[in-house]
């Protein structure tokens, strides 16, 4: 990604394929993607997203994604040191059959084990609330998320540490809550503790901390 690029986080996104984009959109070198649900992603970016594609998806993608698709996107987001833009690159693409992938009757049986599952690594993840109502988002929510996400990635551990702690840890953007007067506002839960006007900087600390206890 060259020296201009900071890697924050991997995502794991769900929406509508809108069709592709760029200047040569036949080249099938981006897509754009509307999100199902807002997350810290869509905080951090404006409108639909723009992803770009690995060059050995792209001709196979052109001849098999119709916009109205609902697709799952697997990939990074990396930031732009100089001008702090949030780009966004893929590595899988996965077509789903319907919007919600709660609500497909034909597979069932599969989806009830899946979410189970998913219940199941939920509990084992920590999560941190990260205010986006309009004071928060007047005062540096947006600045936050990424502080909070540079700090995940930049901590003491291992890459190798890192990275899996990362997988771990769901960051997710609420509306507000309540608490204005303290804003940006953002609380971290582990486990049963919560811990709030935590600085960036330390959070990666905490998470480590819990997952080594």
């Amino acid at each position: 990604m060259g020296d201009k690029y900071l890697k924050l986080s991997e995502f794991d996104l769900e929406g509508e394929f809108l069709g592709f984009a760029g200047n040569h959109p036949q080249k099938f070198k981006y897509l754009q993607l509307a999100l199902a649900k807002c997350n810290a992603i869509a905080a951090l970016t404006t409108g639909n997203l723009k992803i770009k594609l690995p060059k050995e998806l792209r001709k196979v993608l052109g001849l098999t994604l119709v916009p109205g698709h609902h697709i799952r996107v697997i990939g990074y987001s990396k930031l732009h040191l100089r001008n702090g833009n949030i780009k966004l690159k893929a590595h899988d693409i996965k077509l789903l059959d319907v919007c919600s992938i709660h609500k497909s009757p034909l597979q069932k049986p599969i989806l009830e084990v899946t979410e189970t599952r998913s219940q199941s690594e939920c509990a084992k993840k920590a999560k941190i609330l990260v205010c986006q109502g309009s004071g928060c988002r007047k005062r540096g929510a947006k600045q936050l998320l990424s502080n909070i996400e540079k700090s995940l990635c930049n901590g003491k551990a291992s890459k190798k540490v890192i990275r899996e702690l990362r997988q771990q840890v769901t960051i997710q953007t609420t509306g507000c809550l309540k608490k204005c007067s303290k804003a940006p506002h953002c609380i971290v839960q582990l486990g049963k503790k919560k811990y709030s006007q935590v600085k960036p900087s330390a959070i990666a600390s905490l998470v480590e901390d819990h997952f080594n206890h």
